[in-house]
């Protein structure tokens, strides 16, 4: 059977290692022992665990018919007089969007706000975070 460590687990879910011992400590995902004492998780109890939480939507959030949604921080802005490139960093994933300099505008994006990357087939749709 495979296990994982808390940080794979982390990792996978795209979480801190804090919180994947927090989800353990609740009772939320269950955790064993390995044969040295560090906590471990099944992998049928993290892939379960991992379809369950994906529907469970963050509060505020929208609802939409697209079903990949990346939560990051800006990390670059490139802006013309029409056109802009932003880059997001969603965990381990860098998402670049070209969309309007005006939509970039309107939501009030700039480096180290939050956002999420929308993904739906081949468009990306960028939502400004609620950090202001």
């Amino acid at each position: 059977m495979t296990t994982y460590r808390i940080g794979e687990a982390a990792e996978l879910l795209g979480v801190s290692v804090d919180t994947v011992r927090r989800w353990v400590d609740a009772g939320r995902l269950t955790a064993g022992r390995d044969e040295h004492g560090h906590r471990s998780i099944a992998g049928a109890d993290l892939a379960a665990f991992a379809r369950d939480t994906s529907e469970e939507p963050d509060p505020g959030i929208r609802r939409s018919s697209a079903r990949n949604r990346l939560r990051g921080i800006v990390t670059a802005i490139t802006r013309d007089s029409v056109m802009a490139q932003v880059d997001i960093q969603a965990g381990p994933f860098r998402v670049v969007s070209l969309m309007s300099r005006e939509a970039v505008d309107e939501l009030g994006l700039e480096v180290g706000s939050t956002a999420t990357a929308v993904i739906k087939s081949t468009t990306v749709v960028v939502e400004r975070g609620d950090d202001r």
